[in-house]
């Protein structure tokens, strides 16, 4: 079995906080950012909450279970925790 290191790409599964968990995609990437990231880039077309310019977004890293949230402004690309 080969170690992973902090930048080794794994799996996650993401999706909008308010849509159902089922419309979750797996991404492999190397943390909960870039992993927002990828979701937003090739998911996340029109799918903002309530029809603003933020969407929040469920990360959970697969290999460890643990789960971030990060909501995004759509217009600056700027990401914070989740209130």
């Amino acid at each position: 079995m080969t170690a992973q290191t902090p930048s080794s790409p794994r799996p996650f599964r993401v999706h909008a906080r308010h849509i159902e968990r089922h419309h979750a995609h797996r991404v492999l990437e190397t943390s909960f950012e870039t992993a927002a990231v990828a979701y937003l880039e090739d998911h996340a077309h029109g799918l903002a909450d309530d029809g603003g310019d933020a969407l929040s977004l469920i990360v959970l890293d697969l290999t460890s279970g643990h789960e971030q949230c990060f909501r995004v402004d759509l217009a600056t690309g700027e990401a914070a925790p989740c209130g």
